[in-house]
């Protein structure tokens, strides 16, 4: 299984706060396959430039290149073909993320996030 990380759950992992029950689990099992789409990057650069997180991009981009869980999935064809229009762009690329995962890749995916609009929109399982 694959566990697509949405922005706030890698913020909140680096951080050691914040994370649900489920998704401190997932995020610190030593065997989990985490994916990060490229618009959580992009996400982690606009708020680190308007002052609203603590990390920069490249911290997490250290981070992410010294962990072997960690995969970063471009923004591509297969995600926008699979994107869901009921969502907003950034919320429609991590599910279209995840069901690149799912639909192309064979594999099960959940995405790690609080977001009531992802949680609620029933195309992926999230897991918090």
């Amino acid at each position: 299984m694959v566990h697509v990380v949405d922005t706030h759950a890698i913020i909140w992992f680096l951080a050691g706060t914040g994370l649900g029950s489920r998704a401190r689990l997932v995020m610190r099992d030593h065997r989990a396959d985490l994916v990060v789409p490229t618009i959580v990057l992009a996400e982690i650069k606009y708020l680190k430039a308007r002052g609203r997180i603590q990390p920069s991009l490249s911290e997490v981009m250290a981070t992410i290149e010294e962990d072997p869980r960690f995969t970063v999935y471009p923004f591509d064809e297969a995600v926008v073909t699979r994107m869901p229009t009921n969502l907003d762009i950034h919320d429609a690329i991590i599910v279209g993320t995840a069901l690149v995962y799912r639909e192309l890749l064979g594999t099960d995916a959940r995405i790690v996030t609080r977001d009531p609009a992802i949680a609620s929109s029933g195309v992926v399982n999230t897991i918090w």
